[in-house]
């Protein structure tokens, strides 16, 4: 079902996941952004909300999906995209190194959409995400050519095909930038070149045959990790992406996150924020974002975007601009490890306990579940983005549209969940 460009109440939300049929409020005035920017635009609130709804489809790629079909047909919300075009969809595989999701045409918005999935857990991927981490070289790199000539040389046999004539003006001389003490996540690093063996000849020849269409890269969870690594090489290759990513973790050490900064003007300050090249969405007690830890070297780039609602749905004034990469008003306040106060560690201990302690419960108690359903609400939070993402079912998560807080545990407890404990004790599977 399709949000309306309104914004939809609490109120409205809950009775929506009771009665099956959605209440909408009424239009709320538009909010102007203040001088310190914090404020999001509705122009962007309503792009981040689809955002959210496109990414979510990408959950119906993988081994326990029907997967997409085209045109643009799957279970979940393709029917919500009747101008989207399927061009591809990948699966390399379920470890950590690898990753799903699809590129699709959106002829209504001319946009070029590349959808990042996540994973099904957030015990799997705080166990995973204890990685060691690796020297970065951004692309080009010493072992790479440096011209302007690659994206045409991947696909001038499609084009020579179709008789496509490209515009000189796309060939351009590809500079190499400098990366100073950068380190990145082995993991994501992985999952990024095994995608690119996959997507990258079918992605740059969709650019090449529709210049005028804007590049839009979106991820949710480990998703959002290989986004940013996908953003980053397609900027050393001359192309302009937007990136959006839904509770993104640390992909590397202060280095790689002011590269990142500088590469996609992050520091830089916009009146209008549809402006903005990439947008970090996280959530209040989502322990993603926080993850890997400060302690392990890792740190986390700016350009975040902070909802600050626990429950499901969203307004407009619980999104708010973050400032700098550790703003303490937005998810970083949650992150006992960047504390500049005693009295503040005690409460952002919280959020990276519950994970560190639970994690046994995790894969010991029966079903997965802890007893004490700490880890079970995280799970919820690192899903609930404007819906609550993750299941490939028609019209998303049944109460994907505003669950309240104290009805979490009821729903982990209900039959409707299915969860299921691999043999690998690390690796608990929610479908």
């Amino acid at each position: 079902m399709r949000f309306l460009r309104g914004y939809l109440s609490y109120g409205s939300a809950l009775a929506s996941a009771i009665t099956g049929e959605y209440a909408f409020a009424e239009e709320q005035t538009p909010l102007l952004r203040h001088a310190d920017n914090r404020n999001v635009s509705p122009e962007l609130f309503t792009e981040l909300e689809e955002l959210a709804r496109i990414v979510d489809i990408s959950y119906c790629v993988g081994l326990t999906s029907f997967g997409i079909i085209k045109p643009f047909k799957c279970l979940s919300r393709c029917s919500d995209f009747p101008d989207f075009e399927l061009v591809t969809t990948w699966n390399t595989g379920p470890m950590l190194s690898d990753s799903c999701g699809y590129i699709a045409l959106d002829h209504g918005n001319q946009r070029i959409i590349v959808a990042f999935r996540g994973t099904y857990s957030v015990a799997n991927t705080v166990v995973d995400l204890s990685t060691i981490p690796q020297e970065y070289e951004p692309y080009p790199g010493d072992d790479e050519e440096l011209s302007g000539t690659a994206p045409l040389d991947v696909a001038k046999d499609v084009l020579a095909g179709i008789g496509h004539q490209r515009r000189d003006e796309s060939v351009s001389v590809l500079e190499r930038t400098k990366c100073e003490d950068c380190t990145v996540h082995m993991g994501f690093h992985s999952a990024w070149l095994n995608t690119k063996d996959k997507i990258l000849s079918d992605l740059l020849q969709q650019l090449l045959i529709h210049p005028d269409h804007q590049l839009n890269l979106v991820g949710h969870s480990l998703g959002g990790a290989v986004a940013a690594l996908a953003a980053l090489e397609l900027k050393g290759r001359g192309y302009d992406p937007i990136v959006t990513t839904f509770g993104e973790p640390r992909i590397g050490n202060k280095g790689l996150t002011k590269y990142l900064d500088d590469r996609f003007n992050l520091s830089v300050s916009t009146e209008n924020d549809l402006h903005l090249k990439y947008r970090r969405i996280t959530h209040i007690d989502d322990p993603v974002p926080l993850l890997p830890l400060t302690e392990w070297g890792f740190a986390m780039h700016a350009g975040e975007i902070y909802i600050s609602k626990p429950a499901l749905t969203p307004d407009i004034s619980d999104l708010e601009h973050c400032a700098g990469d550790n703003d303490q008003s937005c998810i970083a306040g949650q992150d006992s490890t960047t504390s500049r106060s005693a009295e503040a560690a005690t409460r952002k201990r919280d959020l990276l306990t519950s994970v560190e302690d639970e994690i046994v419960d995790v894969v010991n108690e029966p079903w997965g579940i802890p007893s004490r359903y700490k880890l079970w609400q995280l799970f919820f939070a690192h899903r609930d983005y404007f819906w609550r993402l993750g299941r490939c079912v028609p019209g998303g998560d049944p109460l994907g549209g505003g669950v309240a807080d104290d009805e979490k545990d009821s729903f982990a407890r209900s039959s409707s969940v299915r969860v299921s404990l691999l043999e690998n004790t690390n690796t608990p599977v929610f479908s």
